[in-house]
């Protein structure tokens, strides 16, 4: 037999425009494995609705691969341990994988990979997935690689797959991890290929005309939106088919839609460049200047922080895995502002919640809406001006927050105000935003603090944007009361 190319799928789990598949397959017998691996299931940004949605995608690539001839082989336990038996028992002429920026443990564990095939000098060749480009050094030109890289061509799938003769496929377990708690998210969207080009096909044939209109509001975004967020960051479908796509249809909601994929990938390659911001503050001067607080952490993750905007959102989240970005900034705002929260507390509790949890946008984000970039501009949602906007009569607060019912639709954002014993919410929501506002402009007014703010724009900084150093720039309150203005959105 010639020499065993072993493919190692992570998140691309899919067959078509999956390069290291179609380059291993043209070098010899490929042994496609994918590992479950226990202890990634056990770090605080992982849950159960996350699994499902990939067990499910799982179960549809090894269909997949056994129809092309060799079905994908699935092993549970630490991948090194698991590489080191299948070079002992079959040897392994090549490791073939994508690119990961995954989150710190995942950064771990693909250099112990890496030592691992060192020692054994075993080639590992790591393909780019999408436009984010590994060991940068400036961000100049990176806007035309990335177009360059989604333009190429998609790799198909391989024609057929040669079966390995005594290689048990291997069982997909229920659980990757037994003492993963249960997670009850009974509005799920449900994983797999299939499911998502159907999604894709339907988004840009009967609902991108209405995607701007729709995706700001939490009544229209659930259909409004392209709902593949969790299809692209498991790697049903990769950015290349999706974008590709769209540029054969035509229209403002397309090309909004296009402008997303690309704000997708500047944010994961902030992770990429430094992957500390995963655990700390952009800026040094933000460092540690908020207060843990575990009952307020508490009443904001259960939506039962009285603001009935920021309840309704966070409940609808529980229940569906997916809320549209608006809603997901002004769920961060409230925490990091309206209750001084550290943002990894609350992002660890909403990485749980998304099933389309991306660690280079979630946490860019995070530090992006609770202030602590310092290159962006300080952007605090006001959750009653946001539920009046996008909820003027209180059609999603009712549904998602029962209790409230019986509110008139005058009273329905602020329902303290009927009194009748009505609660009011666990924090003053404007005194809240103006001293959040104050403490985060005496922090930004310091000395030395627009010297840090430079160096950060410099090498995480949009180049599209145009973006003047902060020295060079007028230093003075913006008129942006509720976050509204310049405000990247990133719905898919």
């Amino acid at each position: 037999m010639a020499a065993l190319q072993l493919v190692w799928f992570k998140r691309d789990l899919r067959t078509v425009d999956h390069h290291p598949l179609l380059s291993a397959s043209q070098r010899g017998p490929v042994l496609p494995l994918y590992v479950v691996e226990p202890e990634l299931w056990q770090q605080p940004d992982a849950s159960e609705r996350q699994w499902l949605f990939c067990r499910e995608s799982i179960l549809e690539l090894r269909q997949e691969l056994a129809n092309l001839g060799q079905p994908l082989v699935v092993r549970t336990g630490d991948v090194v341990q698991v590489l080191e038996r299948a070079r002992r028992q079959f040897g392994i002429a090549w490791l073939w994988s994508h690119e990961e920026t995954g989150n710190g443990w995942t950064y771990q564990r693909d250099q112990r990979v890496a030592a691992w095939a060192r020692e054994h000098g075993i080639q590992w060749s790591e393909i780019p997935q999408f436009g984010v480009t590994r060991r940068m050094r400036s961000r100049n030109g990176w806007a035309k690689r990335w177009e360059a890289q989604m333009m190429a061509s998609i790799a198909p799938a391989p024609a057929s797959l040669q079966a390995l003769e005594g290689i048990d496929a291997g069982v997909i377990p229920e659980r990757p991890w037994p003492k993963l708690p249960l997670d009850l998210c009974p509005q799920r969207q449900v994983g797999g290929r299939s499911v998502g080009l159907e999604e894709l096909s339907d988004f840009l044939g009967h609902r991108a005309p209405r995607y701007q209109r729709a995706m700001s509001s939490p009544n229209s975004a659930f259909t409004g939106c392209s709902r593949l967020s969790a299809y692209i960051t498991w790697g049903c479908l990769s950015m290349r088919e999706v974008l590709q796509t769209s540029r054969n249809h035509s229209g403002r909601g397309v090309s909004s839609f296009e402008s997303r994929l690309h704000w997708h990938c500047h944010f994961i390659q902030k992770l990429e460049d430094q992957p500390a911001i995963e655990f700390s503050d952009f800026h040094p001067f933000m460092r540690g200047i908020r207060t843990v607080d575990h009952d307020r952490l508490k009443a904001w993750m259960d939506g039962r922080t009285g603001v009935p905007f920021v309840d309704a959102c966070m409940r609808a989240l529980r229940s569906h895995g997916w809320i549209n970005f608006r809603m997901r900034a002004m769920l961060m705002s409230f925490a990091s502002y309206n209750l001084w929260l550290p943002w990894r507390d609350s992002g660890l509790h909403l990485a749980r919640q998304f099933v389309d949890y991306e660690p280079g946008i979630h946490w860019s984000q995070c530090q992006m809406q609770s202030g602590s970039t310092s290159i962006n501009t300080i952007r605090i949602y006001n959750p009653i001006k946001q539920g009046m906007d996008h909820d003027p009569q209180g059609v999603f607060i009712r549904q998602w927050c029962p209790e409230l019912a019986e509110v008139p639709s005058i009273h329905i954002h602020e329902p303290w105000l009927l009194g009748g014993g009505m609660p009011a919410p666990i924090v003053d929501v404007s005194a809240s935003m103006q001293e959040a506002k104050d403490r985060i402009w005496a922090i930004r007014r310091s000395a030395g603090f627009d010297r840090h703010a430079d160096a950060i724009q410099r090498k995480h900084g949009s180049r599209k944007a145009g973006l003047k150093p902060v020295t060079s720039r007028q230093r003075r309150k913006p008129r942006q009361p509720d976050g509204e203005s310049q405000q990247l959105s990133l719905e898919l």
